[in-house]
């Protein structure tokens, strides 16, 4: 007589379930990557990054912390620069055509990457690829076969690009290849499975038709949610609304506690490792009364901690505290030495704010010369000064 015996729940079935559903929007195709999971099958996991700017942020990592989890259980990523894609521009997020980027343009922004990816990841352990090493070989014959994959009617059909011509702007004929490339770049680096926001899911839909074309077995596809910058809008280098993995502690925390109030939850959810019934008790406090400061303080603690350690995120929050409900100056300002010169030039340049924000933080009095609010940004600085932008940016300028 045959017993049956219960299904027993494979031990790593909640650890699975975790990787797979934690801060993770979608899964392509989920039962076959639980599938591979359970197995014990090692894959090869796949992030692209278009080196548009020089520094990651925060909303960047939201991926890169997945990539980690991964990692800790054995599995390989890797990387594409892409070096080739950049000098075309994806638009999968865009209302207008990216600026081409020249070649050295991208090999000085990707010269820090490494760095700051060795952040989260163990960095000996991934596989970084650079995708003008194929498409600057690849021959015609080969464009044609991958150039046949897909229609103008499906390229103009997504969104973005049927908004834009919708209203009379221009779509180049070389951004609807970017998929195209994304999707290869599958192929000729192996991808079991490819992640990115959500904001890419046509693209990394394309690399399953790319390499089911390729005779390879279409790659698992994980998307992530897009976090919102200070100010609302998505977080982009482009905005210049990002809070940077790398940036100074300080300036991190402080940078923290200027996010909307209606912010804290996303962030504990996707920018910290905090526990989600934790975070679910912080949301339920909010929405019963609780100062959100206190949530806030604790939130900007908690990101500071995961990138620079829980001593500094101390000191971090000290430093706020004196400057912000103490009202003290903080006790290192960079002290930057410059010619004569009118505010609103000094400023720009030396706070990184384009001219036309500045005037405007002028015009409401944002800005202080040796603590006195000064609106007049045609003024000239002819004498050393301390500048002040806002609550909590400073420089001591020299002449």
């Amino acid at each position: 007589m045959t017993i049956l015996q219960p299904d027993m729940k494979n031990p790593n079935q909640g650890k699975l379930d975790t990787l797979l559903s934690r801060n993770v929007e979608d899964v392509i195709v989920r039962k076959d990557l639980m599938v591979k999971l359970l197995a014990g099958k090692k894959l090869r996991i796949k992030l692209g990054f278009d080196p548009t700017g020089a520094r990651l942020h925060i909303g960047r990592a939201v991926t890169l912390w997945k990539l980690k989890e991964f990692q800790d259980m054995g599995h390989t990523i890797t990387f594409v620069i892409g070096n080739f894609t950049a000098q075309i521009g994806d638009s999968s997020d865009k209302d207008a055509e990216r600026k081409m980027l020249s070649p050295e343009e991208i090999a000085e922004n990707v010269k820090d990457y490494h760095r700051q990816l060795s952040m989260i990841l163990d960095m000996d352990k991934v596989e970084i690829f650079y995708n003008a090493d194929w498409f600057n070989k690849m021959d015609l014959q080969k464009f044609f076969k991958l150039t046949s994959l897909f229609t103008i009617q499906q390229m103009t059909e997504r969104d973005n690009f049927a908004k834009r011509i919708e209203a009379g702007k221009p779509v180049g004929m070389h951004e609807t290849l970017y998929p195209l490339f994304q999707g290869y770049d599958s192929v000729e680096m192996k991808t079991d499975i490819e992640v990115g926001g959500t904001d890419q899911l046509f693209n990394l839909l394309a690399g399953r038709t790319v390499q089911k074309a390729f005779g390879m077995e279409p790659q698992n596809v994980m998307t992530f949610p897009l976090l919102e910058g200070t100010d609302g809008r998505k977080m982009s280098t482009s905005w210049k609304n990002c809070i940077y993995i790398d940036e100074e502690p300080a300036e991190m925390y402080g940078q923290v506690m200027t996010i909307r109030d209606d912010l804290i939850p996303i962030y504990f959810k996707l920018a910290t490792d905090v526990p989600l019934d934790v975070i679910e008790e912080i949301e339920k406090n909010m929405a019963n009364g609780d100062n959100p400061r206190d949530s806030k303080a604790s939130l900007a603690r908690a990101i500071v901690t995961r990138y620079h350690g829980e001593k500094v995120a101390q000191a971090a929050e000290e430093s706020w505290n004196k400057q912000f409900r103490e009202g003290e100056k903080p006790e290192e300002i960079e002290s930057v030495k410059i010619k004569p010169g009118k505010l609103l030039d000094i400023v720009s340049t030396h706070f990184d704010i384009s001219k036309s924000e500045t005037r405007r933080i002028f015009e409401q009095g944002g800005v202080k010369v040796n603590d006195k609010v000064v609106k007049e940004y045609d003024t000239v600085l002819i004498e050393p000064a301390l500048v002040q932008v806002g609550k909590r940016r400073f420089i001591q300028f020299k002449i």
